[in-house]
């Protein structure tokens, strides 16, 4: 299995800046996607997730855009946008095409330069170069200056970054999941209960706080509003948008599974949910098989990352 790519009619490209330590990633969906939100975290940073909603007049979305940056990223979102209009696709007005392409961000300010953020021409780069290819994971994309575990900031973290899944749901249907871990809690094994990437006793140390544990005893936020996960659930079933709202509800269950705490004040946590087929499914297997495919590319995301800029990664 390639990861989100599995979907066909989706495309992933990254762009990384390893010396900023930041970046974005493009998922590309040209052929149109009915597309659906979930937010969970207190402390997101998006744009255009009003066309998501079920009430909304848009039937369809052509690409999703996710960055590091904090709320300067945002700007990468047009470089996306200004790619699959030269490439003919999005709502047609005149002689001028419209893509849509909602986006999130990450706060990765913290590690490497933050005066160098994800620009226009990145996210045009980002968009330029995804691909059908098996999804590349780790520390890289809107994942490379991802971090996990800052109970007690930083220094005591560990990397995050991009992971990627997929299922299968009977004979014919994909269900598959891209995701960003930027976590503010601990990412644990739910096979075993146990803390396998997260808040460390100490900078030199490879023993985990267990962040969970020390927020009950008293312990606070080291600092609020600088963690954010971003997953994207892709599917090769048929769904409205309704469904494809409470699919990406429902794939939440997986990031509930593995980071702990996790929706806390200061995360912006969010999953997006894309249609992008005509397969019949049924849906209570589909939302089960999201929960799954977000565990997993969450564990991946971990698994896969590199130490960067003096935060260690898992290996």
């Amino acid at each position: 299995m390639k990861g989100l790519t599995d979907i066909l009619g989706v495309r992933v490209g990254h762009i990384s800046d390893f010396e900023a330590i930041t970046g974005c990633t493009a998922i590309l969906v040209e052929g149109g996607a009915v597309a659906g939100v979930d937010i969970r975290g207190s402390a997101t940073g998006s744009q255009e997730l009003d066309v998501l909603s079920p009430l909304h007049i848009t039937p369809r979305i052509h690409g999703i855009c996710l960055a590091g940056g904090s709320a300067f990223g945002l700007e990468a979102a047009s470089g996306v946008r200004n790619y699959l209009e030269e490439q003919g696709t999005g709502f047609a007005f005149g002689g001028a095409r419209v893509p849509i392409v909602p986006a999130a961000i990450l706060f990765d300010l913290g590690i490497g330069k933050p005066t160098v953020r994800p620009t226009r021409e990145m996210g045009y780069a980002a968009a330029k170069a995804a691909t059908t290819d098996a999804v590349v994971e780790g520390s890289v994309g809107a994942g490379t200056g991802a971090t996990v575990g800052k109970l007690r900031g930083l220094a005591q973290s560990m990397k995050g970054g991009i992971g990627s899944f997929t299922l299968k749901v009977g004979p014919n249907v994909l269900v598959s999941a891209l995701v960003v871990t930027n976590a503010y809690g601990d990412v644990i094994d739910p096979k075993t209960a146990k803390v396998i990437a997260g808040a460390r006793k100490s900078k030199e140390s490879r023993e985990f706080i267990d962040a969970t544990e020390a927020i009950r005893s008293g312990v606070r936020l080291s600092r609020p509003a600088v963690n954010t996960t971003l997953g994207v659930i892709a599917t090769n079933a048929r769904l409205t948008k309704s469904e494809a709202t409470r699919l990406a509800a429902l794939a939440q269950h997986g990031m509930v599974r593995t980071i702990s705490p996790v929706h806390t004040v200061g995360d912006g946590d969010l999953v997006f949910a894309l249609s992008v087929g005509s397969e019949n499914a049924d849906f209570v297997s589909l939302g089960v098989a999201a929960a799954d495919a977000l565990q997993e590319a969450i564990l991946r995301s971990v698994r896969q990352s590199k130490s960067l800029g003096g935060v260690p990664s898992l290996l």
